[in-house]
């Protein structure tokens, strides 16, 4: 017994205690074994023999037994109560990561208005020289000359192909839902590639007379 009340004054963690607990109960197992041997020699004793001595052999047996029980009861308060201030470190260690995840999600997010505002600048640009071009179409199609006419669909499809991000397997749907957006601006159909409406007519083409079925 000695050892392991020295075991349990050395422990400090919740898994110190789980350790003496389990030295304590296999000792207690043992001990309550022995106690049945311990019964069926002072019944004996009774009959003949030193019953006195059988009687204090069970008395300190069930001392054991006792002192043991009672060792484990502290032991399983002391890993309660380390477990729990160990639960309160893990908790506080985690509210530190997180802080610092938001400082990195503060600058990320300074990061994303900075980069949205130089898109809208560039988105700006672009829609300039969009109507800058779209007017000279205009003027050599009066002029009759469209062949000097620029295909505005072209050049931008030309200028948005290439390799995309991947998408994270776990993205929230705010995320989805942002990336849909940015996406639809360099997507064929997309934001910035107005295509006419189904069936709508096309510039330059002339549709088949209907011919009577007969």
């Amino acid at each position: 017994m000695t050892p392991h009340a020295e075991a349990l004054g050395r422990a400090r963690t919740a898994a110190d205690f789980a350790a003496v607990i389990a030295l304590l109960d296999t000792d207690l197992s043992q001990a309550i074994a022995s106690r049945q041997g311990l019964m069926q020699a002072e019944d004996c004793a009774i009959f003949g023999g030193d019953l006195a001595a059988a009687r204090a052999a069970l008395d300190g047996c069930n001392d054991t037994i006792a002192t043991l029980e009672r060792a484990i009861a502290v032991a399983g308060s002391r890993r309660a109560t380390a477990a729990e201030a160990e639960a309160r470190a893990d908790i506080e260690a985690l509210a530190d990561e997180i802080e610092g995840k938001a400082a990195l999600l503060g600058t990320r997010w300074r990061a994303v208005r900075r980069l949205v505002e130089e898109l809208r600048e560039e988105l700006f640009e672009a829609d300039a020289l969009s109507r800058a071009i779209a007017t000279a179409n205009g003027l050599f199609d009066a002029a009759g000359l469209p062949r000097l006419k620029v295909s505005l669909a072209a050049t931008r499809r030309a200028a948005m192909a290439g390799p995309r991000a991947p998408v994270p397997a776990r993205l929230s749907r705010a995320g989805l839902a942002a990336d849909r957006q940015l996406l639809s601006l360099i997507s064929t159909g997309g934001a910035l590639d107005p295509r006419p409406a189904l069936r709508a007519p096309v510039a330059g083409a002339t549709r088949k007379p209907k011919t009577p079925r007969g």
